[in-house]
């Protein structure tokens, strides 16, 4: 069982919010890669827009400039619920599967979770009048969606393919990290003033906001999660969790070592995400959820629909 490391926790930490001495040197050390690494990042984005394609079907990407988690995905399932015919393509990072895969065609599920990777399968599940694919080509899974009669893409985490004509939505993370860097000296992977680059940039709690309830709950509930930066969970947990077990980002479970944690912290139940919850669904194992709805202020519907008759 691959349990999160402290190493993993301390890179985090290093990244973002360095609080040490030698954090902070360290960073400064590797600027010199951090100036390579942008030079190539922005390269790519300009070569991308000077050869930038419409392909004459909506597109909203919605992502964000730093590494890890940023909420982009219960965002995206919030805003897609307002339209219809709807695909939503993404990368599918952590699933077991190459190529392009249609994971749900307007609601009917088409693989299983494996294939498909956790954040595909959430939304196929959260969405079911929705076309949800997963591809590492996103041109081509655009032109596949479009021959599929969907009417307008949500492209998952899409800010860096500048060749694809569309809307940029870019996720401001609220608190910004301390560290403004890009990577390896700190958590951006474009630079901080491609902001301005962007269609829109939302903020939490100015442009919407996180209401967690916790379904089905028990007495002695264990925290078991995948997600980046786990302490993003912290405030929305109930007083009655026995522990925390954190695991690498897309990490796929197995039926076994959920039942090893329930006997070892003696819990009576295991707490978790929705986004964890599609890999663990179908084991014999009681879960708690961490229902997390997202609403979207009006002014921020208003301003992406604005974007959308621009380009109809």
């Amino acid at each position: 069982m691959f349990k999160r490391s402290k190493y993993i926790l301390w890179v985090e930490d290093y990244l973002f919010y360095p609080t040490s001495f030698f954090q902070t040197f360290l960073s400064y050390l590797l600027l010199p890669l951090s100036l390579i690494y942008c030079g190539v990042v922005l390269w790519k984005r300009y070569k991308g827009e000077k050869e930038q394609k419409s392909f004459g079907i909506p597109i909203i990407s919605i992502g964000n400039l730093t590494v890890g988690g940023n909420g982009k995905t219960p965002f995206s399932i919030a805003l897609a619920k307002e339209y219809t015919d709807i695909g939503i393509i993404l990368r599918g990072y952590g699933r077991k599967s190459k190529g392009l895969i249609l994971v749900s065609q307007r609601g009917q599920v088409l693989c299983d979770v494996m294939a498909s990777g956790d954040e595909a399968m959430l939304y196929a599940k959260s969405l079911p009048h929705a076309t949800v694919i997963v591809s590492e080509d996103r041109i081509e899974a655009i032109r596949f969606a479009k021959k599929n009669g969907v009417k307008l893409i949500f492209l998952d985490d899409g800010f860096s393919k500048s060749s694809i004509a569309k809307i940029d939505i870019l996720m401001r993370p609220n608190p910004e990290p301390k560290n403004m860097f890009c990577l390896p000296s700190g958590p951006y992977r474009e630079p901080h003033f491609l902001y301005k680059r962007a269609d829109l940039v939302i903020v939490e709690d100015e442009d919407f906001t996180r209401h967690v309830e916790v379904f089905n709950p028990t007495s002695r509930m264990l925290l078991v999660t995948a997600i980046s930066k786990p302490s993003r969970l912290d405030a929305y947990l109930p007083n009655n969790i026995i522990g925390k077990v954190t695991f690498e980002d897309h990490y796929m479970y197995t039926e076994e070592e959920l039942i090893n944690l329930l006997e070892t912290h003696r819990a009576s139940s295991i707490l978790t995400t929705q986004k964890d919850a599609v890999k663990m669904s179908h084991f014999c194992v009681p879960l708690s959820l961490l229902n997390l709805e997202i609403e979207i202020s009006e002014h921020t519907r208003a301003n992406i629909n604005t974007l959308l008759a621009h380009i109809s």
